[in-house]
Order: structure tokens, then C-alpha cells, then sequence
């Protein structure tokens, strides 16, 4: 971030996203793209920052001295930004895991735009709107207990959540309060579950290439709800952006589901952060431009 500072001076916006590994991160095309869009490309430039594991401490350190006016946070620092800056928004604390900070006069703001980016990358993509709606979410991770909070925000009457780890199913399910609930690990429970919802959500990195580790496996044996138990009338989402079309998906379309992949999810939460730091309406078209040519629909 230093460097950074350095190669840019004293008078220009400096932003990025910190985390292990980052090298792949979209994060910075899409500030930088938008930056242009926007005509600040002079005045604000973003980077990719590698931070180790348990150093997060360090970069907002680091982000404090150098005079950095945002992150974006990505995995593993998530939770241990949550504990380290000055405030957080309600989401993010309701969430504890921050994936956007915002410097203001030496003090860091902490907030999570995960969730807002899904709503709107479904309300885009998929022309969803969860009020009234039956949910169900696979996962209970980051990412999954971000939608589980926006969807039951959003009103939905029923957010119910399927994890391989039943604590963690029940954490993420209270995130929705009355309207949450935790689908049994077994065939007939998982069934009933898939096939009365409205909306599947994968929100497992199942199907993700690897990013300087070991791929993620793809393959039935993998998934938790089967695709095939989908049909028409349902939306199936993946939050999984590279390939944009992983297997799940594939196989939920060809059984007659409409399906989202998670680039929109990653547009749409950068946008909110750009939104956060320029205090100027996001260029969502010009952004969505240059993830689309980063990342085609047949990657």
C-alpha cells in the first residue's frame, strides 16, 4: 500500500482489495473501469493487495498511515477486519464479517455489501424479488449467511438453509429470525426443501476453479441439492463467477430452472463500495462491461 502511495503521490484517491491469494481479484478492473467511467481516472486508482493470513491487523495499520481511502476485503480477513476497525454498519455486525472499509480523518468504517450486491444482481439478472418468497440457500459460510440476511431483509417468507455442518446451518439460519430455518441432512428433507422453493442459492465454493489452489471438486458427488430436483418456475444461483457456468448450473438450466451465476453478486457489491467511497452513482453499465470481458459466459 506504501508503494502504492508512492508511485500515485499525495493527491490521488488511492483504493484496492486485500486478501490471500488476490493476484486473480476482478476488483480492481472493475474500480479502475468505473474510475474512467466516472472521469476520475486521474484522481482515484485501485490495486490488489496480497495480505497472509492473520496480517489484517497490519494492512489497516498500514492503510491508516498511508492514507488509503478504501478497501475492499476478500478472504481470509472478512472477520478480523470486523474486529479491527473504528465501526461497523449494522449489517456488518449483525454479520461480523466486513468486506468493505471505508477511511474518513483516521478513522476506519466497516460495512458489507455482499448482501445488497445479490439483491440487485438477482433483481437484474433473474428479475427476483424474494418479498413473498420461499428461499432455500446451500452453505453457511460467508457468502451464504450474507444472502440469508439480505433475503429475509428483503421479505422473504421463508429463508431456509442446508450445510453439511448442522451448527453452522442453525448460526446462519438465525440470521433470518423467525423466517429461517434448518433443512434436515437427509434425501427427503433436502427434497421437499428444494422443491418448493422459489430460489435455490448455491453459496458453496463447489464448482470454483482454483485461484493459486487446488480446484474445488465439481461433480454430483459435491452437491448437497441435487440440480436435477429443480424444474421450471424456480431461479437457481450461483455465486461461484469463475466459470460463470459451473456444472451445478448447467444442470439446473437443463432441468428447466432459470439460473444466475455470481458475477452480477460481484458487480453489484463493488459498485455499492464504489458508491461508499466516491460519494458518485456507480457506472454499473461500464463496470459490468469489463467483468463480461474478463470473464464470458463460456469461462
Amino acid at each position: 500500500m506504501e508503494a502504492a502511495r508512492a508511485q500515485c503521490g499525495p493527491d490521488v484517491h488511492v483504493v484496492g482489495v486485500i486478501g490471500s491469494p488476490v493476484a486473480h481479484s476482478l476488483s480492481p478492473l472493475l474500480h479502475n473501469s468505473a474510475f474512467a467511467a466516472l472521469g476520475l481516472a486521474e484522481t482515484w486508482r485501485s490495486f490488489a493487495f496480497e495480505v497472509p493470513p492473520g496480517h489484517a491487523s497490519s494492512a489497516l495499520e498500514t492503510m491508516r498511515r498511508a492514507g488509503i481511502t478504501g478497501l475492499s476485503v476478500t478472504m481470509p480477513h472478512k472477520a478480523d477486519v470486523a474486529a479491527l476497525v473504528d465501526e461497523c454498519s449494522d449489517v456488518a455486525r449483525r454479520l461480523t464479517a466486513v468486506n468493505c472499509i471505508q477511511q474518513q480523518q483516521g478513522r476506519l468504517y466497516g460495512t458489507n455489501t455482499d448482501g445488497e450486491g445479490f439483491l440487485a444482481s438477482l433483481a437484474r439478472g433473474a428479475d427476483f424479488e424474494p418479498t413473498g418468497k420461499r428461499c432455500l440457500v446451500i452453505g453457511a459460510g460467508g457468502a451464504a449467511r450474507a444472502v440469508v440476511l439480505a433475503l429475509a431483509l428483503a421479505g422473504a417468507t421463508e429463508v431456509a438453509v442446508v450445510n453439511r455442518t448442522p451448527e453452522r446451518a442453525f448460526e446462519a439460519a438465525a440470521l433470518a429470525g423467525r423466517e429461517g430455518r434448518v433443512v434436515d441432512l437427509t434425501e427427503g428433507a433436502i427434497a421437499d426443501a428444494a422443491t418448493v422453493a422459489d430460489l435455490v442459492v448455491n453459496a458453496t465454493p463447489v464448482g470454483m476453479e482454483g485461484a493459486g489452489t487446488a480446484a474445488v471438486d465439481t461433480g454430483p458427488a459435491a452437491w448437497l441439492v441435487a440440480p436435477q430436483l429443480l424444474g421450471s418456475g424456480q431461479v437457481a444461483a450461483d455465486l461461484v463467477y469463475a466459470p460463470r457456468r459451473t456444472p451445478w448450473l448447467a444442470e439446473a438450466a437443463a432441468a428447466g430452472a432459470a439460473t444466475l451465476d455470481g458475477l452480477g453478486m460481484l458487480v453489484h457489491q463493488a459498485a455499492a463500495q464504489l458508491a461508499l467511497w466516491t460519494r458518485e452513482n456507480p457506472p454499473v453499465e461500464a463496470m459490468w462491461h469489463a467483468a463480461e470481458a474478463a470473464s464470458p459466459s463460456g469461462s
